[in-house]
């Protein structure tokens, strides 16, 4: 929700305000690496720059435009590379010719072997292609080594857990109750899960987010402890202190790494193995890997050169740690080498599916479990690390044995999970329950609809003479018969009036109309025009969308525009500036998700 929201909010403002975009903002996230955009788009910023100044000379008459902005880029790039930069930030390079030294390590193709025949036409996670296969290449500086790791003969025991969690105060709950919302067939599986929250201090609001702190799936720490040679010291404890002489710059122990532990609770519970390497690391696990080829290629990896086989292969590929150790055998990390590039287990946010005063002491949310499915770059297929650990810890729920039904017939499983609230400062419905609202929840983007519906509900039978805003809820899924989440409830809330309008729609339905009904949420809304604009301009109500920001949200947030720009008969910027405001005054609310 809010990635690089303080250079997007500059942005959108510049563009209100009538600035034009010369060149596209690059929007760099760190958890994958800040290279991946960073190093195209300073490549593409001179060019850009070069082309929008002749524009300006051409339009301006200004004949030595261009060539006083070329010749004040040399010394601009000199004074770049001429800056201490720490080694984390070192390979930001603006070019290669200001690079020297330990900071970009050229390699001649005669000092290597090939990885693969010439055969072989397309390139892959473990074989390149001409031109890289035939390069030089730049590649990052080798990280210095900083951490230091001293395993034990003794066994002991771990450090509680939520001492590790340095978000606040985390609660244990049980697992009281398991659905599975959609059918067997459907593309995706939907749980929802509900949690006695009964017993503890935990508060929240429909609307609200809270985390789950979830473990890596076990046979995947089984299969890298054996991968690695340290498989016998599981159970032993090791001592992870900061390396002596290390070169780092203010080098500590990460505070996710317990000091004492044991191995097995520090890959269950610390590293996120799942995690995509950067390529720093990429950098450093050549070090550790003794056949040619396989070294070769994991530095056309980690290089300028390799850029576009990195995000194929690796990023968009979403390839981990054991994927790489697998496609590279000869690559043997150290644990010390681990601790260093893996970054912390994060616990997984969900949106809370319920409201308090409509099922007291009890906390619902849905999610879909994840599915990586196998491919050239991955050799199993894999569930999502939390959303996987939960469908297998609530299978007694769902698929109740003799083994564990009580007396009553009832599932005896006891199953408890920790989490910890992550209160939402703003997705919470409007405190005049007179003021309209709609909201945009395709798939199990619903989830927080329903918390605001039941709370709804609740407050309309315990203040009947209040006046309630209309309700209007737009909902989107692929079979109408497969994936309609909460269709049975929905229905009610319609039939009792909490829902004024319900409007759905079926992307990968077959349709014998003569009109195609709509296939999306979007689609919905356009359908809708008049009704939406005049609950958001003539009420004065609120607007909330949740669900997947990629392929949807955007497109949600363009249809807004479209409606605003159509029903005002104004431009599209002045519907933009609208919207913004909108976004401003807290009456336009997300709650997505990448």
């Amino acid at each position: 929700m809010f990635f690089c929201n303080g250079g997007r909010t500059v942005d959108r403002r510049l563009q209100e305000l009538g600035a034009q975009h010369f060149y596209d903002t690059g929007l760099a996230d760190d958890c994958v690496g800040l290279e991946l955009v960073v190093d195209p788009w300073i490549d593409g910023l001179w060019l850009a720059l070069k082309e929008a100044l002749h524009l300006q000379k051409e339009k301006e008459g200004m004949n030595s435009a261009v060539d006083a902005v070329s010749s004040s880029l040399s010394p601009a790039l000199h004074t770049v590379h001429e800056l201490n930069l720490s080694s984390e930030v070192q390979n930001l390079k603006l070019e290669d010719g200001g690079a020297r030294g330990s900071d970009v390590l050229s390699q001649k193709l005669d000092d290597i072997d090939l990885v693969a025949p010439a055969r072989d036409t397309e390139p892959s996670l473990i074989h390149s292609v001409p031109p890289v296969s035939q390069s030089a290449l730049n590649i990052p500086a080798l990280p210095p080594e900083y951490i230091e790791v001293q395993f034990q003969d003794t066994q002991g025991e771990n450090p509680h857990l939520p001492s590790l969690i340095s978000e606040g105060t985390t609660f244990e709950v049980p697992v009281t109750k398991a659905v599975q919302l959609t059918r067997e067939d459907a593309i995706k599986t939907a749980l929802l899960l509900e949690l006695d929250i009964a017993d503890t201090a935990f508060e929240y609001q429909p609307g609200d987010t809270f985390c789950v702190v979830c473990p890596n799936n076990g046979s995947e720490v089984e299969e890298l402890l054996h991968i690695l040679g340290l498989s016998e010291k599981a159970d032993n404890l090791v001592c992870v202190k900061v390396k002596q002489g290390t070169k780092k710059k203010g080098a500590s122990r990460p505070q996710h790494i317990p000091e004492r532990s044991t191995l097995k609770f520090i890959l269950n519970w610390c590293l996120e193995i799942r995690a995509i390497p950067k390529k720093a690391f990429l950098r450093a696990l050549v070090e550790c890997t003794s056949d040619a080829s396989e070294k070769r290629r994991l530095q056309e990896l980690c290089s300028r050169q390799g850029a576009s086989d990195y995000t194929r292969f690796i990023r968009d590929s979403n390839v981990c740690l054991l994927d790489l150790l697998h496609a590279f055998p000869s690559c043997k990390p150290s644990l010390s080498l681990l601790i260093e590039h893996l970054p912390k287990l994060q616990a997984r946010s969900y949106s809370v599916s319920s409201s308090n005063l409509y099922q007291p002491g009890r906390l619902c949310f849905v999610f879909n479990v994840v599915e990586f499915p196998a491919g050239p770059s991955r050799p199993v297929s894999r569930k999502g690390v939390c959303t996987g650990w939960l469908a297998e810890l609530v299978a007694p729920l769902l698929h109740p044995s003799k083994n564990t039904l009580d007396t009553k017939g009832e599932s005896s499983s006891t199953e408890k999970i920790t989490i910890f609230p992550r209160p939402n400062n703003a997705f919470h419905l409007p405190a005049d329950p007179s003021v309209p609202f709609i909201m945009v929840g395709p798939g199990t983007g619903i989830s927080p609809f329903i918390g605001f519906l039941q709370h709804r509900q609740k407050l309309r039978e315990q203040h009947p003479d209040w006046k309630f805003g209309e309700t209007w809820l737009f909902f989107g899924c692929r079979h109408q018969d497969r994936d309609y989440l909460f269709k049975d409830e929905l229905r009610c809330f319609l039939e009792n009036g909490t829902l004024t309008y319900l409007k759905v729609c079926f992307s990968r339905d077959s349709s014998t109309a003569e009109v195609a009904p709509p296939k999306y949420v979007q689609d919905v809304l356009r359908l809708c025009a008049k009704e939406v604009a005049r609950v958001l301009l003539k009420d004065r109500g609120y607007f909330y969308v949740c669900g997947d920001k990629k392929h949807m949200a955007d497109d949600v947030s363009d249809a807004i525009v479209d409606i605003l720009s159509m029903e005002m008969e104004a431009d599209k910027l002045e519907a933009m500036k609208i919207l913004a405001m909108l976004r401003e005054a807290k009456r336009y609310l997300q709650d997505v998700w990448s």
